[in-house]
Formats: C-alpha cells, sequence, structure tokens
C-alpha cells in the first residue's frame, strides 16, 4: 500500500457527510482521526485519505447533577477529566492516553477516539467498559447518511442499543459527530492491598476470591515475578472512607490463607495502577499484545507465554493480558492455543505489515460482524485496511 492521500478536514458533520458521499462516489477509502494517539495501531502504510476531526471539539452540554456529560469526538480526553473533576465526577471506566506508549508526550488523546477503540482501564472488570457508560451519539455512516442511536438520559431503553455496536468499532462502521456519556462521583476514598510472592493460579484464586465476596473491590490485577523482584496481586477498594475500611479489614481476614496482606501508600498505589492500565513495565518491549482471555485460563496462559519469552501483565481479575515479546515470538498462537483473543498494540512496521493484527473471530461472530460491516459502510470505505 502506498502513503496517505490528502487530508480533508470538516468544519462539521455536514461537511463530513459531504466528504463521505463523495469518497463512496470515487470509491476511496477514509481514515477518521482527530487526536492520533493510536494511529500506530494497526497496519502500516493504509491507502486511505485521511479525515482530520479536530474542528468537531467542544463540551455541547454538561449536567453535574444529572450526570450526563455531552461532547464533540474531537475534544480531549484530558480536558473531559478536568471539567468532571471540578464537579467531583469521573468517566468510571478509567480511560487512559496512549500516547506514552508509543513514546509520545501524553495529551492527544479524545474522547472519540477513546470511545471507537473501547478504551478502558483497570475498573473495567466492576464499573463496566466504555460502552456500558455512552448513553447515545450522533454520526456519519459509510452511506454518508447521518444518524443518531440511544439518547441523552440514562434511562433510555427505546429501540436498538446501537451504542453498543459503535463502541470498539474503530471508525470502521461510523464516524461520531457527537456522543453523550453518562458520569459517575469520584469515590471519596480508596485503598490498594497487595499480596506478594503468589504464583498465577494462586492469584487468580485470591482475585475471584475477592470478587466473590461482599467487599465489591473496584479492581484487581497481577504482575508475575521476575529477575528482579517477586510477583505482586493488587486489589483496589473504593467508596466511603468508613465502607472502605471495613471492607478492607474483610478482605485482609479472606485472603490471609493466600499471604500477608499489606496497604499501599496512595501515592505508591496511584503509580501502581498506572502501570497496570498503561502496560508500563513491558514499555521497553518491541511488541505489545494485548490477549483478552477467560479468568480461568490466564494461568495456563501465562505460563505458556512466559515459555514463550514473553513478560506478562495482567488485569481486570483475570481477564486481560498484556504481553511484551521480541517480534518474533508467535504470541498469537500461543493465545489461540489457550482458548484467549489477541490483538498486536505495538510493534515495528514490518511485523505490523506481515500478520493480521487482531486474531480472527470465530466463524459466527465474524458473520455477524460482516452484516453489521454491511449495513452501516456497505461500499466498505470506512478505514477497511486497518486490522486486515
Amino acid at each position: 500500500m502506498g502513503e496517505q492521500q490528502a487530508i480533508l478536514y470538516p468544519a462539521d458533520a455536514a461537511e463530513l457527510c459531504e466528504i463521505v458521499a463523495q469518497a463512496v462516489a470515487e470509491g476511496r477509502a477514509l481514515e477518521a482521526r482527530s487526536g492520533g494517539s493510536k494511529r500506530d495501531i494497526g497496519r502500516p502504510g493504509r491507502e486511505t485519505s485521511l479525515v482530520d476531526l479536530r474542528a468537531l471539539s467542544g463540551v455541547v452540554d454538561y449536567e453535574p447533577s444529572e450526570l450526563v456529560l455531552t461532547v464533540r469526538p474531537a475534544t480531549p480526553l484530558a480536558e473531559v477529566e478536568a471539567l468532571l473533576a471540578t464537579h467531583g465526577q469521573m468517566l468510571a471506566f478509567e480511560p487512559w492516553d496512549h500516547g506514552p506508549l508509543f513514546g509520545r508526550s501524553a495529551g492527544a488523546a479524545t474522547i472519540g477516539g477513546i470511545v471507537a477503540a473501547g478504551v478502558a482501564g483497570p475498573r473495567r472488570v466492576s464499573a463496566g467498559g466504555a460502552r456500558d457508560h455512552l448513553l447515545g451519539f450522533a454520526a456519519v455512516s459509510g452511506r454518508a447518511e447521518r444518524f443518531k442511536g440511544g439518547g441523552k438520559v440514562v434511562k433510555n431503553v427505546t429501540g436498538y442499543d446501537v451504542s453498543k455496536v459503535m463502541t470498539g468499532s474503530w471508525g470502521q462502521l461510523a464516524v461520531m459527530t457527537e456522543l453523550t456519556l453518562k458520569v459517575l462521583p469520584r469515590p471519596r476514598a480508596t485503598a490498594t492491598l497487595v499480596l506478594a510472592g503468589l504464583t498465577p493460579s494462586a492469584a487468580i484464586a485470591a482475585m475471584a476470591k475477592a470478587f466473590g465476596s461482599p467487599t465489591s473491590p473496584a479492581a484487581a490485577a497481577y504482575r508475575p515475578s521476575s529477575n528482579e523482584r517477586a510477583s505482586l496481586t493488587a486489589i483496589r477498594v473504593e467508596g466511603f472512607a468508613e465502607s472502605v475500611a471495613a471492607r478492607t479489614d474483610q478482605l485482609t481476614a479472606a485472603l490471609a490463607d493466600f499471604a500477608p496482606v499489606e496497604y499501599l501508600p496512595e501515592g505508591h498505589a496511584d503509580q501502581l495502577w498506572t502501570e497496570f492500565r498503561e502496560a508500563g513495565p513491558l514499555g521497553t518491549c518491541s511488541a505489545l499484545w494485548r490477549i483478552h482471555v477467560a479468568p480461568s485460563r490466564a494461568p495456563n496462559l501465562l505460563e505458556a507465554l512466559e515459555a514463550g519469552g514473553a513478560a506478562c501483565l495482567c488485569d481486570w481479575a483475570g481477564a486481560l493480558i498484556w504481553a511484551g515479546a521480541a517480534s518474533d515470538a508467535d504470541i498469537r498462537r500461543i493465545a489461540e492455543d489457550g482458548g484467549a483473543h489477541a490483538m498486536l498494540v505495538r510493534g515495528a512496521v514490518d511485523l505490523r505489515g506481515r500478520h493480521p493484527i487482531r486474531q480472527p473471530e470465530p466463524p459466527a461472530v465474524a458473520a455477524l460482524a460482516t452484516r453489521l460491516k454491511l449495513a452501516f459502510d456497505p461500499a466498505g470505505i470506512l478505514d477497511p485496511y486497518r486490522f486486515g
């Protein structure tokens, strides 16, 4: 594939609609982008015209008392989080900026890119992902038609829940021009419990016991042992101070059979959760893979990945594994053999061009995805080569 073609700058949704209509008429592929923090995820050198959405930025409406925020897609994530923080609120799915993952400064991530990529941090296991907090949206489909899905209230149950398929679609079904998100109050207090020295099986069992208890943890993650340090299992509890204190006491007693339980100071805990969220310890690995797996299969998969030369982190109480390895490590095959699904997040140009970025879906899921693509983008012009 050749170099990218001209960059197009729609000033509003109407101009975006015209751009898509012209691309359909010419049979030309488009790639929508605002901040570009995740532009290196996908096949390199895609032959597309770039649609720069930077003009579609800003807060449309925010009702703190209703816990609802409406923004345009190119609004920076940092700006959204700063606005919510002034009212003691947050995006509960804990999104994060991918820029540093590719050696760039933080700050380019936008809310549209976060939702389009389905980005979520450690709280995903308790609060849900971006798709669980997207109430509604406006978009331009690959048919060059403007349409809306969902609504602007929390109790919106009318019609098909199209928001669910837009989240994580990477702009391959439609280009969003406005998003309405449910927000939540920030927790008043947070505590992080850690257990050192657990094996993968014991760590998964400990996290499962924590989430099976009435203590309602917010997050749980595991860092396997390395030559420099012992393994670490972390569990986070959030809420009112009195409730957090009582629940951490209960967890300490419940997990005592696994290993001694310690508490991390707040600053150290914040750093640790940032490392889990952004795969910080794997920053020097030339290839970085994101693997979704059933927690019950995570211990065997972790052992297989490490035997294959990968360094790993485990988040979402075992459901997400970050695997960093040399470019020639066959991570995708190991994941497939382990009943998991792998996606290459970072890798050299030759690696991203040589293999599919994402592991193929099971036939039934792939067939459903194809039908959705045809319904929203029958001409196949919306970034069709990104994962192919």
